[in-house]
């Protein structure tokens, strides 16, 4: 991995310490705070041709904090090309971005008590996120950390067999549950991204070409 890609990895870190924190700068290390970066990933995005979306989404884990066993995933999108205003995004369930999209099959939401339906059991999904934020000049951008899924094996890891993809919706994700087919977590697919183990540089070259 080149300079340029650790640096990124690197001020994902820092923006999780600061939004978990409030700002508050912690001391790392083996005294039993965070143990570091872990795993990467992410996804070039692009829309249907010709519609110039595109961006780079990065995940990046950190591993659980002493009492906080669970690992937390830092998301960061930059995504261009886009109507300003709110758009749905969410992980979805399998790793293919066949246009129109529908091939990323619904939200990722393992277990036998998963329900992948887009909008029912919204905004529960194990994949669900906030809503991309669009500026005036068709750049959205999202920082989130959470906890719902894992980038390491286990029941929820995003990149299972099956894998997992990003999507972006044309519509804002109304953050409510509705009947199937209704549109509430944002309805049709406007662009896809199939999330990958370990292509932080990559993804990083793909974005600013």
């Amino acid at each position: 991995m080149r300079r340029g890609a650790k640096l990124n990895i690197g001020l994902l870190i820092g923006t999780l310490v600061a939004l978990i924190t409030g700002g508050t700068v912690l001391a790392l290390g083996a005294d039993g705070g965070d143990r570091g970066a872990g795993l990467s990933a992410s996804a070039q995005v692009r829309g249907a041709p010709g519609s110039g979306v595109r961006g780079t989404v990065w995940l990046v884990q950190l591993e659980g904090r002493r009492g906080q066993p669970t690992p937390t995933v830092l998301m960061n999108a930059r995504i261009r090309g886009l109507e300003p205003g709110r758009h749905g995004f969410h992980i979805h369930e399998n790793a293919s971005c066949e246009a129109p999209f529908r091939s990323a099959g619904g939200h990722f939401d393992p277990g036998p008590a998963g329900n992948s339906d887009p909008d029912a059991n919204h905004p529960y999904h194990l994949g669900d996120l906030p809503n991309l934020r669009v500026n005036a000049q068709g750049v959205g951008r999202l920082e989130h950390p959470t906890t719902r899924i894992t980038l390491s094996q286990g029941p929820t890891s995003v990149l299972d067999a099956d894998g997992s993809a990003v999507i972006v919706h044309l519509n804002e994700d109304q953050g409510i549950t509705g009947p199937s087919g209704s549109g509430v977590s944002g309805g049709p697919r406007l662009a896809c991204g199939v999330l990958r183990l370990d292509d932080a540089e990559a993804s990083q070259e793909g974005d600013e070409g």
